[in-house]
């Protein structure tokens, strides 16, 4: 497994940006939710959604399951930020407080360990207008061994 960022000559930010949007642009569910990406960097990323009617389960909350997918957007963009291919080998989530009808939720994600192939990630979701924190998740992450084809 070689090194994108040395072997390439692009900078560690040129490698994420890169890596970030070849992956986006085929993911369906990302843009379905109206995932919007905020920031990008090596081993960090921030994205936002604002819920929607459809988001909400029958106690008028947002679906758990939503709350986690915006999470998994943020790990993904930044488990793949460094120029190889790599999934999820798994993940946690704590449900803190409710998220509600036109709430805009920031999902941001911080790379905590990277060993060889595969990464530890924490994602906090917050409600962007009070900084209420939403959910925590952690992300554990594999490299598949290959260079993101934008980056090779």
């Amino acid at each position: 497994m070689s090194d994108p960022v040395g072997a390439s000559g692009r900078s560690a930010e040129e490698v994420a940006r890169l890596s970030t949007e070849s992956m986006l642009a085929a993911d369906a569910a990302t843009r379905m939710l109206g995932i919007e990406l905020r920031e990008v960097g090596p081993g960090l990323a921030v994205a936002a959604m604002t819920v929607r009617a459809d988001m909400l389960n029958g106690w008028q909350s947002v679906h758990g399951g939503l709350i986690a997918s915006l999470a998994d957007t943020a790990f993904a963009v930044a488990c793949n930020s460094r120029g190889q291919v790599t999934v999820a080998s798994g993940f946690d989530v704590d449900f803190i407080e409710p998220a509600r009808l036109g709430d805009v939720l920031v999902a941001t994600a911080t790379e905590t360990a990277l060993r060889g192939r595969s990464g530890i990630y924490d994602i906090r979701v917050t409600r962007e207008s009070d900084g209420t924190t939403i959910a925590e998740f952690r992300g554990r992450s594999r490299s598949v061994g290959t260079i993101n084809p934008a980056v090779g």
